[in-house]
């Protein structure tokens, strides 16, 4: 490293390494950074393709077997263009929470006008180390996730790190670790303020992305409410009616299908709705799942309820917050292409 003053400490409690260890990592393992975003995880893809197959399911249903049949015109109208627009949502959620990059881009002036320029120790020693006094750290911005096998001597000496800094290094990626970041051990890297990784929609839940994950289960949740609202009154159409005329189908196939639909509704409504709270409390409280679950001691300053639902959702209530297509550029959708073609996470 660049002098003695300098340390570098590895967060899973491995001992502080001296100013004449050598790196581990090597300067050709730095992962390039420009790459679309996507996990390469076969359970991930199976359960986003599975998802996607269940709400094209449910649209299905709804619009060939309960309203296009109905004999008022306005109320199929109505209703087909309430649950289509919210399955459109819904999936545009999913899209974009699956393949955003789960961390925003840190702006150094930013991080240190908030937090005083002062990186704030572990609340626990490491390997009865004693921690130490909380020193300045610089450090550059980066874009999106934290990039794997970054922790080079190259890469320190970029920093111009002053004597008595502190910096961590997670062991799994080799990457410098930032504040409140943790490994996932199925993207492979560590994510800033990771809440969980939902194989729903193959990715890590971060701060760039927990947004979209929000809206996704509210969506969803929406969505199921109507679907199950509909089977009501499909149901009770039918059993006043005649059967074979309240569907294009035979009547055993339209009773397996709504049944089928209602079972897939109640499901889902259990589940997005437990998600959807749990979100909302751990935006309000400014604690993901995994701070909580480990009962890790706030090192940072909370933004509380409404602070941190603008920060979450941008700036000020408005239809922004539940808008799944904002921030969306153009020059952002064309593959940008390294060495051997597009770049993907793994």
């Amino acid at each position: 490293m660049q002098s003695s003053g300098h340390r570098f400490r590895d967060v899973d409690h491995h001992p502080l390494l001296s100013s004449e260890d050598d790196f581990e990592c090597s300067s050709g393992n730095v992962e390039a950074v420009d790459r679309i975003w996507f996990i390469r995880d076969g359970c991930g893809m199976v359960c986003a393709v599975i998802t996607w197959l269940l709400v094209l399911y449910a649209d299905f249903v709804v619009t060939f077997v309960m309203l296009l049949p109905s004999k008022d015109y306005w109320y199929s109208l109505i209703n087909g263009i309430v649950f289509n627009s919210l399955a459109v949502l819904a999936l545009s959620s999913h899209l974009r929470t699956m393949l955003t990059d789960p961390e925003k881009s840190a702006n150094n002036n930013e991080e240190k006008a908030k937090t005083g320029g002062v990186q704030h120790p572990p609340p626990h020693p490491l390997q009865g180390q004693t921690p130490m006094p909380c020193q300045e750290r610089t450090m550059p911005a980066h874009m999106g996730s934290v990039p794997k096998g970054n922790a080079t001597k190259e890469y320190m000496e970029s920093l111009q790190l002053k004597p008595g800094e502190v910096i961590y290094k997670c062991p799994k990626c080799c990457s410098i670790k930032p504040e409140r970041a943790h490994h996932c051990s199925i993207c492979k890297r560590c994510i800033r303020k990771m809440d969980h990784h939902c194989p729903w929609v193959n990715n890590c839940v971060g701060e760039n992305n927990q947004k979209f994950f929000v809206l996704f289960t509210m969506y969803i949740a929406l969505i199921s409410v109507h679907a199950l609202i509909l089977c009501g009154f499909q149901f009770f159409f039918c059993i006043r009616e005649q059967w074979s005329e309240c569907s294009g189908f035979s009547p055993p196939v339209t009773v397996i299908l709504i049944i089928f639909l209602c079972l897939e509704g109640l499901l889902f409504l259990t589940f997005t709705s437990v998600m959807f709270g749990t979100q909302l409390h751990s935006i309000c409280n400014d604690e993901t799942e995994i701070e909580r679950l480990k009962n890790e001691k706030p090192t940072w300053e909370r933004k509380l309820r409404w602070e941190g639902m603008k920060t979450v959702f941008g700036g000020q209530p408005s239809f922004l917050w539940i808008n799944p297509f904002s921030g969306i550029r153009i020059r952002r959708l064309i593959p940008r292409t390294l060495k051997g073609g597009a770049e993907f996470a793994v």
